[in-house]
């Protein structure tokens, strides 16, 4: 009965003891924090905009003529012909489709481009979280942004974004 009770307290200290060890190999970060200082975000924000520049200043110049042309339409359709009343309609509903389309394929092409730099950068971030991870042998890293309480020493946070530079 002795060596049973000694089998059972020898193999409880044994699995506290393991735990215990797997908690100092977990490390926390916060990715949020790293993006946001990530000097690539800002390049890749700029990158983005030098795109699509182009495809925004000819939405914009299409809808000034779409809404000068609405303009008109009202302001002056007490001396138009009614002929006249109706070609400018119908102008004015086939520019307002062509710019709706146009606008919902920029936005649509604007999103899938942000959302692949977006990943590219993750990605960086990623693999620079393996590395830190495995330098200072931590089996575990979690996200701030899931834990309650850790101790500020479990923080790689300031080593990863080193390494992503």
């Amino acid at each position: 009965m002795k060596k049973w009770l000694y089998t059972i307290s020898f193999s409880l200290v044994l699995t506290i003891s393991t735990n215990i060890q797997a908690v100092d190999k977990i490390a926390i970060i916060n990715i949020a924090q790293i993006f946001q200082k990530l000097p690539a975000r800002e390049v890749a924000a700029k990158q983005l905009e030098n795109e699509f520049k182009g495809y925004a200043t000819n939405l914009k110049s299409m809808e000034k003529k779409l809404r000068n042309d609405i303009e008109k339409l009202q302001r002056d359709r007490s001396i138009m012909k009614t002929s006249d009343i109706n070609n400018m309609e119908k102008n004015i509903m086939e520019q307002r489709e062509t710019f709706s389309n146009k606008a919902q394929i920029f936005e649509m092409d604007n999103h899938r481009r942000q959302t692949e730099e977006r990943n590219k950068i993750l990605r960086r971030i990623q693999d620079a979280v393996k590395i830190v991870a495995m330098k200072k042998n931590y089996d575990i890293v979690i996200d701030t942004s899931t834990v309650v309480y850790a101790l500020p020493s479990k923080n790689i946070t300031a080593d990863v974004l080193k390494e992503v530079k």
